[in-house]
């Protein structure tokens, strides 16, 4: 009854001309939708114990329950444009219990979520517009032998500019010779099906929806691409500072939120000054690009007791690090993920479902797992590994219905 009189009061809230938001916000509350995909990729499993467990979990049918253990990777950006309000609410109706909203700033210093602070080019309309006269570098078209570039920052413009730009899947055309062009540089295993409308967020506006959503929320401050400190005063403590005061004046609780940076002295920061936000503070792990061999403990610089030692308790690197190949060729624990546990820190693995199709080998998120993979269903097998053998706590995902499908079959809700 209480549900007909949800459902009657949203229709009277759209025909008198009010935000139709009220009642598309009302479902991910209430109910979890996942669609075709993880059924899909069950079908292309290898035959198993894993595939008969989870075709037996699919045919039960039953109601899915959002999980922690499935985390929005700026939304749900496999076919929704990251880090809009419309790829949020898809990764919430998906069962994602926590959602990331990349921070950076703008040009009159207002966090903002974009995955960096410099890709407006790819990730919006910006060109296509007035502000592209304000962008760092303009459009260049390919010449035959340089590849057609541009560069347009939320440093750039403000708060008000960037909220006039449309979001849209991410991706430019190299060998472009126009603008309309250059845009269109979505990967074929994405869409632009639902790219016609991508409402750009405040990270203020981001609490307000997510909230709404009922969804947790793992902020990532980025690393600024402009001097610091900015305009000679606002320095990175002040960034990382202003990230946790967003929160604490939305009146959130710091269980809610998972603050996450590459860069270990933004985790330090929020330990130290911070301490309730800090214990959820995730260190993105990115030093593979600093020379960080996930086999070899001695490029491990600080190590796992070290990280531990500092206060952190969470530690999130790319799931390739996690895991490698045993000699028959079965995905295993790698010696990173087996340190970080003995070291007790939790671990989030990132990004499931980021790089396309498996048939290939999977790209770059799967580089140390390649000879154990060769289809999409491989997917749920690099998952099930992450969970009962590397034992992490949550999993990013480009499609949350995926580690959410999972989360359900095997009963996990991630940390509460």
């Amino acid at each position: 009854m209480k549900r007909i009189v949800a459902l009657k009061a949203c229709i009277t809230t759209l025909a008198i001309g009010l935000a139709a938001a009220a009642c598309a916000s009302h479902g991910p509350k209430d109910s979890v939708e996942l669609g075709p995909r993880p059924y899909y990729l069950v079908a292309d499993m290898d035959a198993g114990p894993l595939k008969q467990a989870l075709q037996e979990c699919a045919s039960q049918r039953r109601p899915q329950q959002s999980s922690d253990f499935s985390i929005g990777h700026r939304g749900a950006p496999l076919q929704f444009p990251e880090h809009t309000e419309e790829s949020y609410r898809a990764a919430a109706r998906m069962g994602a219990g926590i959602v990331e909203c990349d921070v950076t700033f703008t040009k009159d210093r207002e966090l903002v979520c974009r995955h960096s602070q410099c890709d407006l080019h790819t990730t919006t309309n910006i060109l296509e517009t007035d502000l592209a006269s304000q962008c760092s570098e303009p459009f260049t078209p390919f010449d035959g032998s340089n590849p057609a570039s541009a560069r347009c920052c939320t440093s750039d413009i403000t708060l008000a500019e960037f909220k006039t730009l449309k979001g849209k899947m991410d991706g430019a055309n190299p060998r472009a010779t126009t603008v309309q062009d250059y845009l269109k540089g979505t990967a074929s295993w994405r869409t632009d099906l639902y790219g016609q409308k991508g409402t750009l967020l405040s990270h203020r506006e981001s609490i307000t929806l997510l909230r709404e959503l009922g969804v947790k929320m793992t902020p990532e401050l980025k690393a600024p691409q402009v001097a610091m400190p900015y305009e000679g005063e606002y320095r990175q403590q002040d960034y990382a500072r202003q990230l946790i005061e967003e929160y604490q004046q939305a009146g959130l609780s710091p269980r809610q939120v998972y603050p996450q940076s590459f860069n270990l002295e933004d985790v330090r920061y929020w330990i130290n000054h911070h301490p309730r936000y800090g214990q959820q503070a995730v260190y993105l792990d990115g030093r593979d690009s600093q020379g960080l061999d996930p086999q070899n403990p001695g490029t491990w610089q600080p190590d796992m007791d070290t990280l531990a030692g500092y206060g952190v308790n969470i530690i999130a690197p790319p799931l390739w690090m996690l895991v490698t190949t045993d000699r028959r060729n079965r995905i295993v624990a790698s010696p990173y993920a087996r340190a970080a546990r003995n070291a007790g820190l939790d671990i989030i693995a990132w990004s499931l479902e980021r790089s396309g199709p498996l048939t290939n080998g999977g790209g770059w998120y799967y580089q140390s797992v390649k000879p154990a993979i060769n289809n999409d269903g491989d997917t749920l097998m690099l998952l099930d590994v992450l969970a009962r053998d590397v034992g992490v706590i949550g999993v990013f995902s480009d499609w949350p219905a995926t580690t959410t499908f999972y989360a359900n079959c095997r009963k996990l809700r991630g940390k509460p």
